[in-house]
């Protein structure tokens, strides 16, 4: 049980180049489907299937799909930033801002500058030479029985990112999902490419790979709120468990 516990709390967001010369072993993405596998899923329903993209060819016509960063994203990405490492420890809650161009870390954004700056990208910006890439995708009309927006059925697709992911951390593997792919045209653009079915949706991606820098994972501090701050016992507001 403590080396479940280690691997869940090292299990973290790999947002660093991959070495795209050093492939993911075939023996390492099979343990790392069959975990995503076995997640629970509403009624078992298993509503997801993946698509294993480690064809450089293929992954390289995928970088060149055209994306663009939305204002909403840019405005509320920055809710979640803290500008110094002493700030996020005591924040508990959400990333550093150096993860980000320098443009972006600062309190006071110039959101118009921002916007131009950006411009429009592609996938290239975000998979940043991954060997491979898992591509989750649902079928919208198997909703989970009577599960409101499909809750439930979306709560399984979560599971099933969360096995593979501890998975490929104790395996050494970095990952980092990709949100990007299931916006309305890069969608549309990936589903043509990989030849997914219309019925499906995409719901993210995860880049594979490992580091080019080995160093890279030990410059960004991790932090989670203490038990005592997010669990209530018997009765909301009553912090701890006793």
């Amino acid at each position: 049980m403590s080396n479940l516990l280690k691997v869940i709390r090292e299990r973290h967001s790999a947002r660093v180049p991959f070495d795209r010369k050093r492939p993911v072993p075939s023996t390492a993405l099979e343990q790392i489907l069959e975990a995503a596998r076995w997640a629970p899923t509403a009624h078992n329903m298993q509503n997801f299937e993946i698509v294993v993209v480690d064809d450089p060819v293929l992954i390289d016509q995928l970088g060149d799909i055209p994306t663009e960063m939305s204002e909403a994203f840019i405005r509320e990405n920055f809710q979640q930033l803290s500008f110094s490492e002493e700030e996020l420890r005591a924040r508990k809650v959400g990333i550093l801002a150096t993860m980000f161009p320098p443009s972006w870390r600062t309190a006071t954004p110039d959101m118009e500058a921002i916007a131009r700056e950006r411009g429009r990208g592609s996938l290239h910006d975000t998979i940043h030479d991954s060997p491979c890439l898992l591509v989750f995708t649902y079928d919208p009309t198997r909703r989970a029985p009577a599960s409101e927006g499909d809750v439930l059925g979306l709560i399984s697709l979560g599971c099933a990112l969360e096995n593979a992911w501890l998975m490929a951390e104790s395996l050494g593997v970095g990952l980092q999902i990709m949100s990007v792919f299931s916006g309305s045209k890069v969608e549309r653009a990936v589903k043509e490419l990989l030849a997914i079915p219309e019925s499906l949706q995409i719901a993210f991606a995860a880049r594979l790979g490992y580091p080019r820098d080995a160093a890279a994972r030990a410059k960004s501090p991790r932090v989670r709120r203490d038990v005592k701050d997010l669990a209530h016992h018997n009765r909301f507001g009553k912090h701890g468990i006793g």
